[in-house]
């Protein structure tokens, strides 16, 4: 009786060792897929660009703020990320680079500079619906 209660202990050990392992492969798996696809992700949001009271100042990651330029803040990503940002209103397109931060209550996706908010073609309106695609540490 038992050296039966010990098999069945000594098999349900084995069972739930061998299930634990294959959870464990199965998460590395998917962390290195995740991983992979972090930068093919989408996000779909609002944007709006900064006010002119900003240039010359620093950005979250130390440069110095410039209209000019094609940047963005955005607090979904890590600064550095390059994304493309298409304006879901015209299909206009543009590449930026992430360097600064919104302000913590914001709703909005991003902000970009005037430059890039000029090749968007939202001037005139301020605000628009974008698709935000992650292209990753360097610009493809």
């Amino acid at each position: 009786m038992k050296k039966i209660c010990f098999i069945i202990i000594l098999a349900l050990f084995s069972i739930l060792g061998t299930s634990k392992i294959c959870i464990a492969q199965n998460d590395a798996t998917t962390t290195k897929k995740t991983k992979k696809s972090k930068a093919n992700r989408i996000l779909y949001g609002q944007a709006s660009y900064y006010a002119n009271k900003f240039e010359g100042r620093k950005t979250a990651n130390g440069e110095i703020f410039r209209q000019s330029k094609l940047t963005a803040a955005c607090n979904a990503l890590p600064l550095g990320t390059w994304i493309k940002i298409t304006n879901l209103k015209n299909g206009k397109t543009v590449t930026v680079k992430t360097n600064d931060r919104l302000h913590v209550k914001t709703r909005r996706l991003v902000d970009l500079t005037r430059a890039a908010a000029q090749k968007l073609g939202f001037i005139k309106h301020g605000l628009t619906r974008v698709k935000v695609e992650v292209l990753g540490k360097k610009p493809v």
